[in-house]
């Protein structure tokens, strides 16, 4: 009898101790998930995202140790074909659908892009108006120099639908590649005007004033958001997107301004 229950004791021990060694398994398997992102993360995202997305590059490193997010902040024309001539990208986060419709015909990305945010235009002047810009028929006065981004870049195009809205005929004094080069020549005075997105004039706030005006309503853009096929991270790319996407994401986001899709 003493010895049957020497083994059953034994027996119970072993049981005990194996439970025990697969739940600490279990937990390390958890822990190693979560820390499974690594590396470098290289995003190709329009300029107008600058300053959100480097605030959420920054929570995302710390939310995954060991990972280091680059930017490369562009007009999404320019990323799209940096992309599709091989740069070395993992994500693409672009101003408008035309431009990662570029990119997904090449067959470059990693499943179906999704539309995270909106942008509306805002007619961007420099503190206290001094103009007295009132909507987009000002921009055609006389002596007024206004900049706008090139038709061929989201905040072009948009500009364009916007102007052929309200039926207004307007001669640029320059045409610029992405949208914080738009808004750089309000900044530095060189114009007294400048179609930028809301978000970008809300940015640059101690510098400028954003003039809404209603023919924006029909020109806004959806900005879509992908992982690449090519990417050289893509776990981290991935995990990128996600973060983009998740309830952190959308607050970076709401709070400068962009739109929900």
């Amino acid at each position: 009898m003493r010895t049957l229950l020497t083994a059953l004791a034994v027996s119970a021990l072993v049981a005990v101790t194996g439970c025990g060694g697969n739940d600490t398994t279990g937990a390390q398997t958890g822990t190693n998930a979560s820390a499974g992102v690594t590396g470098t993360v290289n995003v190709f995202a329009a300029a107008s995202l600058t300053e959100t997305f480097t605030k959420l590059g920054k929570a995302f490193e710390a939310a995954h140790p060991g990972t280091t997010v680059k930017f490369n902040f562009a007009g999404s024309s320019a990323l799209a074909t940096q992309i599709n001539q091989g740069a070395p990208a993992d994500v693409f986060a672009s101003a408008a659908p035309t431009n990662m419709k570029t990119v997904t015909d090449a067959g470059n990305a990693d499943g179906t892009p999704t539309t995270f945010v909106r942008n509306q235009l805002v007619i961007a002047v420099p503190a206290g108006n001094p103009q007295g810009v009132k909507g987009l028929a000002d921009l055609t006065r006389p002596g007024v120099k206004v900049a706008v981004c090139a038709e061929q870049v989201p905040c072009g195009a948009a500009a364009k639908k916007a102007l052929d809205t309200g039926g207004v005929k307007l001669t640029p004094v320059t045409l610029e590649q992405d949208v914080k080069a738009a808004l750089s020549k309000v900044k530095l005075g060189e114009v007294d005007a400048a179609l930028v997105y809301r978000t970008d004039a809300k940015a640059a706030a101690a510098d400028v004033e954003g003039i809404e005006f209603p023919e924006s309503a029909g020109a806004v853009n959806d900005y879509p958001i992908v992982a690449l096929k090519e990417a050289r991270n893509a776990a981290g790319a991935k995990a990128f997107v996600a973060y983009v996407l998740s309830d952190q994401g959308k607050a970076v986001l709401t709070e400068a301004g962009f739109q929900a899709p």
